[in-house]
């Protein structure tokens, strides 16, 4: 597959870490929200993949913006624009709620931040919400702010990351549970830091909303981190698509419901909040859904998905689309995530994908797939 460059422009944002990361071997980036996201350094997609699961990476994710909702009306307006109830969110957790549409299609599935009684972050996946969220406030006269808040998120992932932050910041950060957040001082500022991240192989997030500060932080990681095999890094294909980490705009899209994408425990159809697109998920849960998001295993040893490939039964029937794929040096195989049409979507389904021009053969799997 060729690869072309991105072309930088003003409306093409870096973020405080740019010049870093380029110095520490940057080779790729992606566009997510307007701004650069690296997706490769020097290592090879496999050699990133086993030093992620082993050590620890420092990622430059500033992508992930975060839409501000404050004021009197904020908790009325976060609750209407997610199915999950949040009427018993704590200050000092994170959420993960789909946000959906009046139809109940996916806008978003952003993790949300409780600050305060009065204040949220919503930290996005690659969408613009902040209008939407900004339109529906106008609409409904809620007394609110909607901005995008000045935050720069670096992550610290991988097993060693514990050791690591525990040696920078002290025995403290030790002690935060999953998706939880609170704030360590470092550099004369104290920082949001949540135990959360975009790989299951366990670390931490860092709201950057000190520059200076924040930077010195990131820099004294890198000091400290030899003793851990510290490198920078990025998301990276092999180990989020094996553990079942969906990607809005590639997995999901707006052309989904979160019932067709296993989001069961997210939907909350059966308490007394009020949100947009409720009564049509009614309708589909009432249904049945005629789409389910599923894994699959291809027997192949190398893929590219720039977009949706067909996928077949033995007879030439279409089952469904294979979203998203990748080797996976584990399973010695593709694997990858697929949106299949009823009937077809049980496990022990065969599938027929042509792959560069051959056709290969799989199986369907539930996610996830460890």
């Amino acid at each position: 597959m060729k690869n072309y460059f991105v072309s930088k422009s003003r409306r093409l944002r870096g973020t405080p870490y740019t010049s870093r990361i380029e110095k520490q071997g940057v080779t790729a980036y992606t566009v997510y929200n307007h701004m650069l996201l690296p997706t490769k350094f020097e290592d090879s997609l496999e050699e990133a993949y086993h030093h992620l699961k082993n050590h620890v990476q420092v990622w430059d994710v500033s992508v992930q913006r975060q839409t501000e909702i404050n004021g009197k009306d904020s908790a009325k307006l976060v609750q209407l624009i997610t199915c999950r109830d949040l009427s018993k969110a704590k200050v000092g957790r994170c959420y993960y709620a789909p946000i959906i549409d009046n139809n109940a299609k996916l806008i978003s599935d952003p993790v949300i931040l409780k600050l305060a009684e009065d204040r949220w972050w919503i930290s996005l996946s690659d969408s613009d919400l902040e209008l939407f969220a900004k339109g529906l406030a106008i609409g409904k006269g809620y007394d609110v702010n909607v901005f995008e808040a000045k935050v720069d998120i670096f992550s610290v992932q991988g097993p060693k990351s514990f050791d690591l932050m525990k040696k920078v910041l002290g025995p403290k950060i030790g002690e935060l549970k999953f998706f939880g957040f609170d704030y360590f001082e470092f550099g004369g500022a104290k920082h949001l830091i949540a135990r959360s991240g975009w790989s299951k192989q366990g670390g931490f997030e860092v709201y950057m909303e000190h520059e200076k500060a924040g930077l010195a932080l990131y820099d004294k990681l890198f000091e400290q981190g030899d003793e851990f095999n510290l490198k920078p890094g990025c998301p990276n294909l092999i180990e989020r698509i094996e553990s079942s980490l969906l990607s809005y705009g590639n997995d999901i899209d707006i052309g989904d419901n979160p019932l067709e994408c296993g989001f069961d425990k997210y939907v909350n159809l059966d308490t007394n909040v009020e949100f947009l697109g409720k009564e049509e998920l009614k309708k589909v849960k009432a249904d049945g859904i005629k789409r389910k998001l599923m894994g699959v295993k291809i027997d192949a040893d190398q893929i590219a998905v720039n977009s949706s490939i067909n996928m077949y039964d033995k007879t030439k029937n279409l089952i469904g689309e294979l979203r998203s794929g990748t080797y996976n040096p584990s399973f010695k195989q593709v694997i990858g995530i697929a949106m299949i049409n009823e009937p077809y979507f049980n496990d022990s389904q065969e599938i027929v994908i042509n792959i560069n021009g051959k056709d290969c053969t799989g199986k369907l799997c539930d996610l996830p797939f460890i």
